[in-house]
């Protein structure tokens, strides 16, 4: 039934039943425990139906065979600990402040080798490729918004078993399938855009292979990270309406984007799909869409950023991002991020009226001119 559907009506039709007399939507099921004889033994290792509906959506989407996690970190930790002592790691610069943590715990304890590669260096991660035991690339990047060159570096050549691994959680699937470009496994934090609503914690990891997927399958057991039933549900509920939201915020990114690197009181703005993005022409040449992520600098210290964040009335001051509603920040504030520039706001556009959104920006900045020159 959902074979060869476009992105938008899969989202709205998969994980369904269809069974006569069954609910349109997939209930949540809030059970631990289920009668036997039946292969369904134990939620923290079998999952619930309502969980089976959602790997079935996310994993259509994402082109592969999905399992879906209590958060986004728990999604990611399932891939990074799986390297062997004596491995090798490549991950951004400036990746993620959670995937640092790992990365670095990892390092500082002699468990692996760690390479922090600039992500919009290409060819550093096609060297990587030859020698790296795992590749994690997070893309678009978080809080620089850097694209990288998925089909070059997932096409390279590896040394035997090398695994490349995508966070796509600025991008979803509606603007990438990194599974497609020859990556082994695509994260989400389900959290952000696939939920949608800022109301539920929950990950996701989409293999292309059947062997990758029973490691990942028995270490989140191990783990105890299975989702719960409530935002399994949520998160079904969120995602039906994934292609109307992302149509919608990143149209108004795209606006939002341009004004700003026009407007006196900003000094750089960081989207894709702005020609003065340093990563412009390769998100462009392989994305289908620039997503509704961004970032940019205001004139004068970091205190006016502060301020700024601070003076609006529709735009909400808070530090998660990919909901309906518009979020900025100012990203030095957040603990492993003090090395950002410290002018830089991060921003997640919402589907609200770009309008209003335009003219709140406009008003705080302008309510902090003062702040510009001192």
């Amino acid at each position: 039934m959902t074979d060869n559907l476009s992105t938008d009506t899969f989202v709205v039709n998969a994980g369904r039943s269809r069974i006569a007399g069954q609910p349109l939507n997939p209930p949540p099921v809030p059970a631990s425990n289920f009668y036997l004889p039946h292969d369904r033994l134990y939620a923290r290792s079998h999952g619930t139906e309502t969980s089976d509906a959602l790997e079935e959506l996310i994993g259509g989407l994402d082109r592969g065979r999905s399992l879906v996690f209590s958060s986004g970190m728990a999604a990611a930790g399932v891939v990074l600990n799986r390297l062997p002592v004596g491995a090798t790691l490549a991950i951004p610069t400036d990746p993620y402040h959670g995937v640092d943590g790992i990365a670095s715990e990892g390092e500082t304890l002699g468990r692996w080798n760690l390479l922090r590669l600039d992500l919009a260096d290409t060819q550093a991660w096609i060297d990587a490729a030859a020698t790296a035991d795992l590749l994690w690339l997070e893309s678009p990047a978080n809080p620089l918004i850097d694209v990288a060159d998925l089909p070059a570096i997932c096409g390279a050549p590896r040394k035997p078993g090398t695994i490349v691994a995508v966070d796509s959680t600025f991008a979803t699937p509606i603007c990438q399938t990194p599974l497609d470009l020859g990556a082994d496994v695509v994260m989400h934090s389900a959290t952000k855009f696939l939920g949608g609503h800022s109301d539920l914690l929950a990950g996701s990891v989409t293999v292309a292979e059947d062997t990758l997927y029973d490691e990942f399958r028995e270490r989140r057991m191990l783990n105890g990270a299975t989702i719960g039933a409530l935002e399994a549900f949520l998160t079904i509920r969120g995602i039906r309406t994934l292609g109307v939201r992302m149509e919608r915020a990143q149209h108004n990114a795209q606006i939002l984007a341009e004004r700003l690197a026009d407007h006196v009181e900003i000094s750089i703005v960081r989207y894709p799909g702005i020609a003065s993005h340093p990563t412009h022409e390769v998100a462009a040449s392989f994305m289908t869409g620039f997503g509704a992520m961004m970032s940019f600098d205001t004139t004068g210290p970091g205190e006016r950023a502060n301020a700024v964040c601070r003076a609006t009335r529709v735009v909400h001051h808070a530090t998660s991002l990919g909901g309906v509603e518009t979020t900025m920040e100012r990203r030095a504030n957040i603990t492993g991020q003090e090395t950002m520039p410290p002018t830089l706001i991060r921003m997640s556009v919402g589907i609200e009226d770009v309008e209003d959104l335009w003219s709140d920006l406009t008003q705080a900045l302008e309510s902090t001119v003062g702040m510009s020159h001192s």
